[in-house]
């Protein structure tokens, strides 16, 4: 199989129909073309093999969310760099998070990439959120 990284592009990771389970974890929000990895995730899923990705998400508490973005920008990219004396990359992660779509905008895409029953769930008032879907 082949691999280009995190791109999502050419990245064959099995025959059509080859797996039960797809997952990814904190990875999704990094691909440059998101819409190739749920193609690929379909392509590669045997018919009722399920889709499931968590990633960080949108707030959804209006109080929280101001809290949490306010902690995201002024504190985190500092602490990357006390503790790992890299400021940049905690700033890159703060900002990927923001750029990623909100809940229900990727639950579409990972309906228009063929997905059925496709749903998520939450977690910590949406600072992350686990998406699934069905190939059927």
């Amino acid at each position: 199989t082949q691999s280009s990284g995190s791109s999502g592009i050419n990245a064959e990771y099995g025959e059509d129909g080859s797996f039960d389970l797809y997952t990814i974890a904190y990875g999704i929000r990094n691909c440059t073309h998101i819409d190739r990895v749920l193609q690929e995730a379909f392509r590669v899923l045997r018919p009722g093999g399920r889709f499931m990705c968590l990633e960080f998400s949108d707030v959804t508490n209006p109080a929280l969310s101001a809290l949490y973005e306010r902690y995201s920008f002024d504190v985190i990219p500092v602490m990357g760099h006390l503790i790992a004396g890299d400021m940049e990359s905690y700033q890159y992660l703060v900002e990927s998070i923001r750029r990623f779509p909100k809940q229900a905008e990727f639950a579409e895409m990972i309906v228009d990439a063929g997905f059925s029953v496709v749903d998520y769930e939450n977690l910590s008032f949406g600072v992350t959120a686990i998406h699934s879907g069905y190939k059927l």
